[in-house]
């Protein structure tokens, strides 16, 4: 699971969010002879800025103990980012998925006292939060992979020092970093991180945790790594603070009538009514007078979407609408109330959760993977999928699909 660094639009300008300096540029490479040599100048000099932000010698030099070179991995996770690359289907199967909504309901019990406080005072919907916990960390699995959680200082330096385009994203974010350290929320031991520097459960860059991390368990520190209910209630104290409108929904699936042209921007939803635009599932909106905007990200055969306040407030989370989008669909079904009417437009038969692990597992007696069976389908399972296919006469498109788990399950 790829995870992305947050800056609010408070904390600086939401439409920044995920990593908003060159999300598609490739950074600047190192020569590995010079990295080291240069890298420790680069730390060296940092120091008197770290300083001129309050840092104390004994933090500086406590965060930066055993850092004496870059992540070379950092800069490479760099170039890509899903929200921004995938296919929109594989974005959302990837997310949107039996086990993600069991998982959710099973968190929903376990955390319910906490959700109902949290619930209480901030007004954010519990079944919004299960769903961005899941799209950060798979609730909480991700900061148990030591592949992917690294030293947040290492990262963020990394990046100040060897990439251009977030050379200025990073620097802020190691002296927020510092002063997390400096504050003593958690020891230098225990500051992990995504390769950009989020952050916990609830991935939180450092100037995002700054503004709104929240002491919710009562034990005197802001702990989004290892406390539920304070990375639950960080996650919900920066929506309601970013406008979250309490008791309303995030959106809406909805028809369109055929050979019918839409205008763009927002109009209320009794207009767009008006003009034909009815539920998918049927029934009436809500709350005729709030305003929507039309979201079709898949085409006109695909599902498509009117988008109210709430929605582009999960934009200050991360600013993507299939991200926005994946964490109200999630959270929908998570709350029982269904999944897609109309689905994505796939350019193959789509597979469950479980067939996706069937499929893993299958490639691997074979040969052709050595990843996990954890029914994800990234970059690694492609590649065993677009191998078998082209061993086995198909078109090695690397798709997912019930054709290739047949063929796979006939050997």
């Amino acid at each position: 699971m790829h995870l992305i660094a947050r800056v609010s639009r408070r904390a600086g300008a939401a439409a920044m969010v995920a990593l908003g300096l060159g999300l598609l540029m490739s950074p600047v490479s190192v020569p590995s002879a010079l990295a080291d040599a240069g890298f420790e100048r680069w730390v060296t000099g940092f120091r008197k800025t770290a300083a001129d932000n309050g840092i104390s010698r004994s933090t500086y030099d406590r965060a930066f103990r055993g850092v004496d070179s870059i992540d070379p991995e950092v800069l490479e996770k760099a170039k890509y980012q899903p929200e921004f690359t995938a296919p929109v289907w594989d974005y959302f199967d990837n997310r949107v998925h039996e086990h993600s909504v069991e998982v959710g309901r099973a968190m929903a019990r376990k955390y319910k006292g906490t959700l109902d406080r949290i619930e209480a005072r901030f007004g954010v919907d519990r079944h919004i939060l299960l769903a961005i916990w899941s799209m950060e960390s798979n609730y909480g699995e991700i900061l148990k992979n030591d592949k992917v959680m690294r030293n947040v200082v290492r990262s963020l330096a990394t990046l100040a020092y060897a990439d251009k385009r977030r050379a200025k994203f990073a620097r802020t974010q190691l002296i927020a970093a510092l002063k997390i350290l400096q504050k003593g929320d958690i020891d230098e031991s225990h500051l992990t991180g995504s390769w950009a520097g989020a952050m916990g459960h609830t991935q939180f860059i450092p100037t995002s945790y700054q503004a709104y991390a929240v002491d919710f368990d009562g034990n005197g520190r802001r702990d989004i790594w290892n406390s539920v209910p304070d990375a639950l209630a960080t996650a919900a104290n920066l929506l309601r603070k970013n406008g979250w409108q309490t008791g309303k929904t995030w959106g809406y699936e909805v028809e369109l009538p055929a050979g019918r042209k839409f205008p763009s921007g927002s109009m209320t939803l009794s207009k767009w009514q008006s003009i034909g635009v009815t539920r998918a599932n049927g029934k009436g909106f809500r709350n005729g007078g709030d305003r929507a905007e039309l979201k079709v990200l898949d085409g006109r055969a695909g599902p498509a979407f009117l988008a109210t306040k709430n929605f582009f407030v999960l934009k200050a989370y991360n600013n993507a609408d299939k991200y926005a989008l994946a964490v109200g669909l999630l959270a929908d079904e998570i709350a029982g109330y269904g999944g897609l009417v109309r689905d994505w437009n796939r350019p193959f038969t789509k597979l469950s959760f479980a067939e996706k692990q069937e499929l893993q597992q299958r490639l691997s007696v074979h040969g052709y993977y050595d990843g996990k069976f954890d029914g994800k389908i990234g970059s690694g399972s492609t590649s065993a999928i677009k191998a078998f296919q082209a061993q086995a006469g198909l078109t090695p498109d690397g798709h997912p699909s019930m054709e290739v788990l047949l063929r796979l399950r006939q050997r």
